[in-house]
């Protein structure tokens, strides 16, 4: 018999490429991980790792074994989602919901999602942790997390990938931020301004650049940070120029102007999870207040604030 155990720390290495890297997502010790994996090759019969430089690389047989091992993976996580909605209303499993956010999200939706759910589902446990949505994705896939909330930009359409599903929680304008006062009126005024964006390679840097590009301009990216306080901060304080979702200021006072972007675009703020996971009553719940909790309205009115 094949253990799931040992298979998911196979499928993990498949995903990540190192051992380092898998024994610090399942918190065990790399010899720990090579002395199953040893096991595993014991129980297929068949060599599955061999030696590359300084890391391992899977045989043919380990990558079909590893193929096999996502698939047994997936069957057990519909089995134990159809026994956890056979349990009754409020009735959840043992496993936590594991939710990756982006910050936007922990701001505005989440803290409302958990008063929701402490009502409809107290005892459900719930984690979170903030991640980059491009992370968020892979970790889900990785089943490190059951839900990501994430974001796709106009024009910029995230991989569909296989095994996972998506829906749409809802739009969030995209504007121009610029300290109060700015005499600034448009993206045309601001070509010689310092920028502060995202770090390079995420979908929200890729996305604000092109719009600099359309309008005739290289941006001045002089500041790269992940945290959208830090550039709200920046852009109140006169030091830089931003494009900033609605959603961070939803709930609170707006410290800039805000400025319309050509076309007026916005951004899709999207939740995703595993097929497998579908039939979960725990993942399902914590889904129905997700939708609740989006703040419909509240990102457009702050544009308006003073």
């Amino acid at each position: 018999m094949l253990e799931l155990r040992r298979l998911r720390l196979l499928h993990e290495l498949a995903l990540r490429g190192t051992l380092a890297s898998v024994a610090e997502a399942l918190s065990f010790s790399p010899s720990t991980i090579s002395q199953q994996l040893a096991q595993l090759e014991k129980d297929a019969g068949v060599t599955l790792l061999v030696p590359d430089g300084r890391r391992l690389r899977l045989t043919e047989q380990g990558r079909a074994l590893a193929a096999h091992a996502a698939r047994a993976l997936d069957l057990d996580e519909k089995a134990r989602g159809e026994i956890d909605s056979l349990s009754g209303a409020g009735q959840w499993g043992p496993a936590p919901v594991r939710v990756a956010v982006m910050q936007t999200a922990a701001l505005a939706i989440v803290p409302t999602a958990l008063r929701l759910l402490s009502g409809s589902a107290p005892d459900l446990r719930v984690e979170l942790v903030e991640m980059p949505p491009e992370r968020g994705l892979f970790e889900l896939t990785a089943r490190g997390v059951d839900l990501v909330i994430a974001e796709q930009y106009p024009g910029h359409t995230r991989p569909h990938t296989p095994g996972l599903e998506r829906e749409t929680l809802g739009t969030d304008p995209i504007r121009l931020a610029v300290a109060s006062g700015d005499p600034a009126a448009s993206l045309d005024d601001l070509a010689d301004r310092p920028w502060v964006m995202e770090p390079a390679g995420t979908a929200a840097r890729l996305w604000a650049v092109q719009q600099c590009r359309a309008a005739g301009f290289e941006p001045d990216v002089r500041y790269e940070l992940s945290d959208l306080s830090a550039h709200a901060r920046l852009v109140a304080a006169g030091q830089a120029v931003a494009v900033l979702p609605d959603l961070l200021w939803a709930g609170a006072s707006v410290p800039v102007s805000l400025l319309e972007l050509p076309g007026t675009p916005t951004r899709e703020v999207l939740l995703a999870q595993r097929s497998a996971s579908a039939a979960s009553a725990g993942i399902g719940e914590v889904r129905r207040a997700l939708r609740a909790a989006f703040p419909i309205g509240r990102a457009d009115a702050a544009a308006d604030s003073p």
